[in-house]
């Protein structure tokens, strides 16, 4: 007896989610059944190639940190199969690795295995030999299609089961999904692809192949209208509460929220704003959902060449809750982050009962979760996009901003409301730092780094690869091996991508030329410089914004494609955004007439144009660091930029709701309070702003306001300095009250963290 019950403690401090007996994951109408319990789940993004090894412990623990529950990716079949039956596992793809750190979190895990994944990855995820094998013809009833897309799923499905990862063995993945994107009625109608009825037997097929792997958890297809039983038919939309699954018997999933968009070199910048983020999420789970997503969570950054077309650039950013660099993004990761509370606090009642729709007003309605008892959960929605509204709701009346949703964990008190972003910001800088002689280079204490160069012999090396003459297909002659293609000498790629003189074992493969004066705006060349690790721990990012086009490696890991090419002067901007109406990519655009992928700090200076470079990557010295320009740059400007939240924002009202203060939590006082929290092992060292009253302005340009509490900044500093984290309280014991009466007050504060 002894003996088990230490072997039921090992089991419940081994993993909080993932028991040490077998999963059952099932579902209904409402939500999935895990274990025989319902769960309302909260999923993020994070593609493991997207990031490092080193990085996935922190995104995946700041995501838990968030109020996730889940973590999605896809499966990245051209990442995996680099030829029939030649697998790679290893560094950036080491899957296993991935939903093992997941696991050890003890979070649960959606594996969207594809294997054809869009995702703006190149060619989709799907092999690029697959496009030459005889009589192939992608993703329709096509036998060599299937045949190989067979193979993948089922070698992906095997090695989740050898190393026990499915929920049935007591691993973390409940959902799995087959397919992508084939909503085949539109896809043919708008673009004229030939027989449709194929497609259509494709994704029946597909459907059957996946369900035969007898993988224990449900089967998902996103964007697929048609997907039969039993797998579940999901959205993918900027919103999804109006969406319905294709069977009553079918729980409604959201398998992609865009709370950004992507990038593609050239163009303007896009942003969705916090509080449109968590208005679609909270109408969503008004409206009965049971599984959402966030695509993306964390964007990461397309190394190498493996982003898609069209111009999809190197950061995939997305604007996401964490940024490219793996920091929170302020305050939309707050924000998000008290909008999940909100809705765990209300998760009892929401899966206990069945909703009541009461409608508020022309454009207001409520939802009422409410089994008759005790458990009683309300969300109380303004779809008017102008105007805020007064609402009655059980005799009381509520203030609703216009696009909102405010959220009632028991039916009485609003603990979160969607348009309210009460939560902190931050002041986030790249700061630069010069390239550094390494010290095991000659040049080390020399004022001048000394660069190796080498001229490309473009498309006059060796013997011509083909022998058509014309224009030829590029992806067709090149086999996407390489961004170069020269017709007229009929050569592929470069002579340095073929001698691999960015590796190091073919670093001394040509004979590189040594100046510690390079040659400046040269098209068609190679820089080689051997340097320092940045000083610190922040991230890092590689500033080229004085270079033309081209691609970058350290260390013989691939960065990426730059290009700091501007977006036209001329095309509109805004200066700030919007949030009420619905959101689409063109909505909200800024950069005109800057490069791209410029960093811009939260307080609007320019910065640098970034990309990322992971600390892991580096060693402490000895780094070597390989440029080719295409175009002509200027390769002594080129630094290197350490991303750092210098300061934190906090802008509140005394009428936002607090959901850690609620009444509805044991404890609560009720009263707004600006929390202010610093990154690791630093402390607020000093408050460089602090009004109670009516202040303007935004993080890092508040200004004081007619009315104003002249002892603002001692009452902040008070609490606050000389600590991590602070949270202070819009009470009459910290300010005056008394000032400015009837109208709502604020407190707006910005601190400098060291």
């Amino acid at each position: 007896m002894k003996i088990f019950f230490h072997f039921l403690l090992f089991c419940f401090f081994t993993s909080l989610f993932n028991s040490c007996f077998a999963g059952n994951v099932t579902y209904d109408r409402r939500s999935l059944i895990i274990d025989g319990q319902r769960k309302l789940l909260i999923s993020a993004a994070i593609h493991y190639p997207r990031s490092v090894p080193a990085m996935w412990p922190g995104l995946v623990q700041t995501a838990k940190e968030g109020g996730v529950d889940v973590i999605e990716s896809y499966v990245f079949w051209n990442g995996h199969e680099l030829s029939p039956g030649k697998y790679n596992f290893e560094g950036r793809y080491d899957l296993v690795k991935f939903v093992k750190i997941v696991q050890q979190a003890g979070m649960y895990m959606i594996l969207r295995i594809g294997p054809f994944v869009a995702a703006e990855w190149n060619f989709g995820g799907v092999p690029a030999w697959l496009h030459y094998v005889p009589g192939t013809v992608f993703r329709t009833d096509n036998e060599p299609f299937k045949y190989y897309m067979r193979n993948f799923t089922t070698y992906i499905v095997n090695l989740m089961k050898q190393e026990k990862l499915f929920a049935p063995q007591g691993g973390p993945i409940i959902l799995a999904q087959a397919s992508t994107i084939l909503n085949l009625e539109v896809a043919f109608e708008k673009f004229s692809f030939p027989e449709p009825a194929g497609a259509k037997r494709y994704v029946t097929w597909a459907a059957r192949m996946a369900v035969s792997q007898n993988i224990g958890v449900p089967w998902i297809m996103c964007q697929q209208d048609d997907a039969p039983d039993p797998v579940i038919n999901t959205c993918n939309s900027f919103y999804c509460d109006q969406f319905t699954p294709n069977s009553p018997n079918k729980p409604k999933i959201w398998t992609e929220n865009w709370p950004g968009w992507f990038k593609t070199f050239g163009a303007r910048d896009p942003h969705r704003p916090a509080e449109d983020v968590a208005f679609s999420v909270a109408r969503f789970f008004q409206k009965g959902g049971s599984v959402h997503n966030y695509y993306m969570y964390h964007g990461g950054t397309n190394f190498g060449r493996t982003s898609g077309g069209p111009f999809i650039t190197t950061s995939y950013d997305y604007e996401a809750p964490i940024d490219e660099y793996g920091l929170p993004r302020l305050p939309k990761w707050g924000h998000l982050k008290e909008l999940h509370k909100a809705i765990k606090l209300s998760e009892h009642a929401l899966l206990k009962s069945e909703p009541t729709t009461l409608s508020l007003g022309p454009s207001q309605e409520a939802d009422v979760y409410d089994d008759g008892s005790e458990v009683c959960a309300a969300f109380l929605a303004n779809l008017d996009d102008k105007t805020d509204k007064n609402v009655v709701f059980r005799n009381v009346s509520y203030h609703l901003p216009s696009w909102s949703v405010s959220i009632l964990p028991d039916c009485k008190n609003v603990v979160f409301n969607t348009a309210k972003v009460g939560s902190q910001a931050s002041l986030v800088e790249m700061m630069p730092e010069e390239l550094t002689p390494s010290v095991t280079s000659p040049s080390k204490g020399l004022k001048a780094l000394k660069w190796d160069v080498f001229v490309e012999n473009a498309g006059i090396w060796g013997v011509a690869d083909f022998a058509k003459n014309g224009f030829v297909d590029h992806i067709n002659t090149t086999k996407d091996t390489t961004d170069y293609l020269w017709y007229t000498t009929r050569f592929i790629g470069l002579q340095g991508e073929h001698l691999s003189i960015y590796k190091p074992d073919g670093l001394n493969s040509i004979n590189w030329v040594s100046t510690s004066e390079p040659p400046k705006n040269q098209p068609l060349t190679w820089y080689k410089v051997v340097v320092d690790s940045p000083s610190g721990d922040e991230p890092v990012g590689l500033d080229m914004i004085h270079m033309g086009k081209g691609l970058a490696w350290l260390n013989g890991e691939e960065i990426g494609r730059y290009w700091p090419i501007k977006s036209s002067e001329h095309e509109k901007c805004v200066e700030e955004c919007d949030y009420r109406g619905k959101f689409f990519p063109d909505k909200c655009l800024t950069g005109c007439g800057e490069p791209t992928q410029r960093c811009l700090s939260i307080i609007g200076e320019l910065e640098a144009t970034k990309y990322h470079v992971p600390r892991s990557w580096f060693k402490p010295s000895g780094n070597i660091l390989v440029i080719f320009e295409e175009k002509g740059g200027d390769p002594t400007k080129i630094t290197f930029s350490k991303r750092k939240i210098s300061g934190l924002c906090s802008l509140i009202a005394e009428d936002f709701p607090m959901v850690d203060q609620a009444p509805v939590r044991k404890g609560g006082s009720g009263k707004s309070a600006a929390h202010l929290k610093c990154p690791k092992n630093t402390l607020i060292s000093n408050v460089k702003f602090a009004s109670f009253g009516n202040p303007t302005g935004k993080c890092g340009s508040y200004s004081k306001g007619e009315c104003h509490d002249p002892n603002s900044t001692l009452a902040v500093e008070k609490v606050c300095l000389g600590k991590n984290e602070c949270a202070i309280e819009l009470t009459e014991e910290n300010f005056d009250k008394g000032l400015c009466p009837g109208t709502t007050k604020r407190l707006a504060i910005e601190a400098v963290c060291s």
